[in-house]
């Protein structure tokens, strides 16, 4: 390459990383509100196919390149089994990164992660998966056209999800309600955009029987004028029981919630 050419994909770069970070900073400059206005997606610097999982130990930095699947990755269905873009090992963080569709089962983590401004164009199976840790971290991004869930917690432990955008899903967070061993799951939502679709959608989907407890705060919910967006669902294990706000299990209050 070039030293011009390495000038303009610096400069395309930095252009995609600064737009992609523009809802990350619009939330923390309006700590004491909500924002108002649908996120602004990133435009990727390129694309890039991938055919064979891409595993990941301490931090990768994906300069704001579309990831897709191809050959082996090029499902985008609800199949179980999928084969994830990457799959991070403990300890791992994962930074600026578009993937696109096939988007198969997303990100994998095996351990301890952290996901930062990572978008998902359209969800394949899931967005993400956690398992084997005991803390994991999404901060800034967004996900849409998750025709399931975008986040699928396996292991133990918390997941910590701020400054994030969500549209055209049905269930940003669900504790896993049949895995083989079961744990008691926790999950915090911190600045939350969350555009309505319609139809109902669940912010969170939680095992009270397992004793999970999920917090929501300073959720903004546009378009969704019927209220069909439920933010706290109750499981036992895969049986619904009920919805909404409690001192136990769903952790929120009609003040955490904003419409517009």
């Amino acid at each position: 390459m070039t030293s011009a050419a390495r000038s303009r994909a610096r400069t395309r770069a930095l252009t995609g990383t600064f737009a992609a970070f523009s809802l990350s900073f619009g939330m923390i400059m309006t700590s004491g509100a909500t924002p108002a206005n649908a996120a602004t997606w990133p435009t990727p610097t390129r694309s890039q196919p991938v055919s064979s999982t891409i595993s990941v130990s301490g931090t990768r930095d994906g300069g704001m390149v579309r990831y897709y699947g191809s050959g082996a990755l090029a499902g985008d269905g609800q199949d179980e089994g999928q084969d994830p873009i990457f799959k991070l090992a403990n300890g791992a963080t994962l930074k600026n990164v578009v993937i696109g569709r096939p988007g198969a089962d997303g990100i994998h983590c095996e351990g301890n992660c952290t996901l930062q401004n990572v978008w998902w164009e359209d969800v394949g199976e899931d967005a993400a998966t956690f398992r084997g840790g005991s803390t994991y971290t999404v901060t800034g991004g967004g996900a849409k056209k998750a025709a399931d869930k975008v986040f699928q917690h396996n292991g133990g432990g918390t997941l910590n999800i701020s400054n994030f955008a969500v549209s055209e899903f049905k269930t940003l967070y669900r504790s896993c309600g049949d895995c083989s061993t079961q744990y008691t799951r926790k999950v915090n939502l911190n600045n939350i955009e969350v555009t309505g679709t319609g139809s109902t959608a669940r912010l969170v989907g939680i095992n009270v029987n397992r004793g999970d407890v999920a917090t929501l705060r300073r959720i903004t919910i546009l378009n969704d004028s019927g209220r069909k967006v439920v933010p706290c669902q109750k499981y036992n294990n895969n049986t619904a029981v009920g919805t909404g706000p409690d001192s136990t299990n769903c952790k929120y209050s009609a003040s955490d919630i904003t419409y517009r």
